[in-house]
């Protein structure tokens, strides 16, 4: 059976929209394509941009994002050589979504600090009881 001509379904376990969604929810492929948004940048200014991320875990997210089309790779001729790395028509489109979670994402920051508070003292009460020893 030819999966290709079937509808996406990301609740599908062997659908590969799944696969896909993983990708775009992987925490440095998001920021990747979020720094990428203001322009091709280099190896060493995106992992800074970035942040803590390792060059090894950056050079495979990048290899990753380039196989799927979202980024593309440009090295230019020159010594040292320097290499460029863009956003596609694709990879921009998910600017908007991504900026969306981002915002949502910092807006929320503090009711989920408290709601976390909230779970984890409840948890400790049930572990060490209501007189807390």
């Amino acid at each position: 059976m030819d999966t290709s001509k079937l509808p996406a379904n990301v609740f599908d376990p062997n659908c590969p929209s799944r696969v896909i969604l993983q990708r775009i929810g992987d925490k440095w492929a998001s920021l990747v394509i979020q720094v990428l948004g203001d322009g091709p940048v280099r190896f060493s200014e995106l992992r800074k941009m970035v942040n803590v991320v390792t060059p090894k875990v950056l050079t495979q997210t990048l290899r990753t994002l380039e196989r799927d089309g979202l980024i593309t790779r440009t090295i230019h001729a020159q010594v040292p050589p320097r290499v460029d790395y863009e956003l596609t028509e694709m990879g921009a489109s998910l600017l908007e979504p991504l900026r969306m979670l981002r915002e949502w994402a910092e807006s929320h920051v503090p009711a989920i600090l408290e709601a976390r508070d909230a779970y984890d003292e409840e948890q400790d009460k049930a572990v060490l009881g209501p007189a807390g020893g």
